[in-house]
């Protein structure tokens, strides 16, 4: 879509307020995610294989990681990824040690090795994003950043751009709240009522199939996927309006 084109539809729909979401959108850090994911899962599948004398499918990020993990609060990810390979374990408890054989216990595996994997790469943004936030809100537009990970802030903080946005509705806040995740609307439509703007008044933009599902079930006057690679079709499938590989400047 024509840059020109894409501002005037914000004028139209009297959108008011932008909502973010922050890996793969703004900042670099969903193909961190996928890495550590893959990692945990791959180790986990493995030795359960060798210990029951058989042999699980290991993660494909293309297709395992996009269907049942990215976008959403990371135990759920667990939960979802191990039903594919008809694996059920105890939920255990937050505080289990990375690794034990829980869902919270690989939940955690998975962030430690997100956490190690950060130190090593840093923090990258999206320099589209982060100038068309600042064009947006020096048109008066209100914005919010929202994440399934416990990890926002710091994430923020690292990369620079904790002063950004004047909302911030993460994993952190929605564990506190009971906020349901993705595809669940909630937190979505925690940062819009935290904006004091109604969904029906903001735009969602989101890379996940979860995430643009949620913005959908949400009601909001535009959900926008983003497609840095090539998934057009499928977040239009998914409930995406309009698919940017970039954003306009």
């Amino acid at each position: 879509m024509p840059h020109n084109d894409f501002f005037q539809l914000i004028k139209e729909k009297h959108i008011k307020a932008l909502i973010f979401d922050l890996d793969g959108v703004v900042t670099q850090t969903a193909k961190v995610h996928a890495k550590a994911w893959k990692r945990m899962f791959d180790a986990y599948l493995e030795q359960r294989g060798q210990r029951e004398g058989k042999v699980y499918k290991p993660l494909e990020i293309a297709t395992d990681y996009r269907r049942y993990i990215d976008g959403i609060p990371r135990y759920d990810g667990v939960r979802n990824f191990l039903a594919s390979r008809e694996i059920t374990l105890p939920e255990g408890t937050p505080t289990d040690m990375p690794g034990k054989e829980t869902v919270a216990g690989l939940g955690n595996r998975k962030n430690a090795y997100f956490q190690e994997l950060l130190q090593e790469g840093g923090i990258a943004v999206y320099p589209d994003t982060v100038a068309f936030i600042e064009q947006m809100q020096g048109q008066g537009l209100q914005t919010a950043i929202i994440s399934a990970s416990k990890n926002c802030q710091a994430i923020l903080a690292a990369a620079g751009l904790d002063k950004l946005f004047e909302v911030r509705v993460d994993g952190v806040l929605s564990a506190e709240l009971g906020l349901k995740g993705k595809p669940a609307p909630d937190i979505f439509l925690e940062a819009s009522r935290r904006l004091g703007v109604k969904p029906a008044h903001a735009a969602v933009f989101e890379d996940a199939l979860a995430g643009v599902e949620a913005g959908k079930a949400g009601g909001f006057a535009l959900v926008v996927g983003i497609a840095r690679t090539d998934e057009s079709d499928e977040l239009k499938l998914h409930g995406a309006d309009l698919v940017l590989q970039k954003f306009p400047s």
